[in-house]
């Protein structure tokens, strides 16, 4: 299954991508072992673009169709139960709009009984210190896959710093290219490696 599911997302096969996973679904397969051979199948994308083999169009097609495949793993997180551990306030910065890590995290941290507001793309750094204010959150992940990003994390955390709220909160950082030097250079206090990652740091700081 692993092999095939990589392959169908590698060949931009949306109709056998999505019965993939309704049949690994069926079939108990862990989630997060789906969700990462969907990713293996987005990286072969990459390097088909890369090599000139697909086009921008075929990113975003792409982009889709790991949209609809993990909507559908999404759902099998469910929630554990129990009362709401904290709120997060998630959201990718401003001038950078991929959402597909952004929304695993999110899935993930709504599973573990997390209040999540999710900012949705390219948010200003106002509009985080805006959902802090209005949603008390302790709190917050800012996603990036574009190098440009680093810049808008970093002007992001300095106006929670500037609203009086930087104290208050603990600033989470993510993405492809985000390390523990990124990390420093925008003043965040943690990077979270992949989903798993992110979960682990938001219920050791809760």
């Amino acid at each position: 299954m692993t092999e095939q599911l990589k392959q169908a997302m590698s060949d931009l096969s949306e109709e056998e991508v999505l019965e993939l996973v309704k049949d690994a679904l069926a079939a108990d397969t862990d989630p997060m072992e789906i969700l990462a051979d969907l990713r293996d199948g987005m990286a072969d994308v990459g390097k088909r673009y890369e090599s000139q083999e697909y086009y921008v169009s075929d990113l975003i097609m792409a982009g889709e169709m790991f949209k609809q495949a993990s909507a559908l793993v999404s759902e099998k997180f469910g929630s554990s139960g129990g009362e709401t551990r904290g709120k997060i306030v998630i959201g990718t910065v401003a001038g950078d709009i991929h959402d597909i890590g952004k929304d695993i995290v999110v899935s993930l941290l709504k599973a573990n009984n997390f209040e999540v507001v999710n900012l949705g793309v390219d948010v200003p750094p106002e509009k985080f210190v805006d959902a802090v204010k209005d949603s008390g959150a302790t709190i917050v992940a800012l996603s990036g896959l574009l190098t440009i990003s680093f810049d808008s994390m970093k002007e992001t955390i300095e106006a929670l710093a500037a609203a009086g709220l930087r104290d208050g909160v603990k600033v989470l950082v993510g993405g492809g290219p985000v390390t523990e030097q990124v990390c420093e250079f925008v003043g965040a206090d943690a990077v979270g490696a992949d989903a798993q990652a992110a979960v682990a740091l938001a219920e050791k700081w809760i």
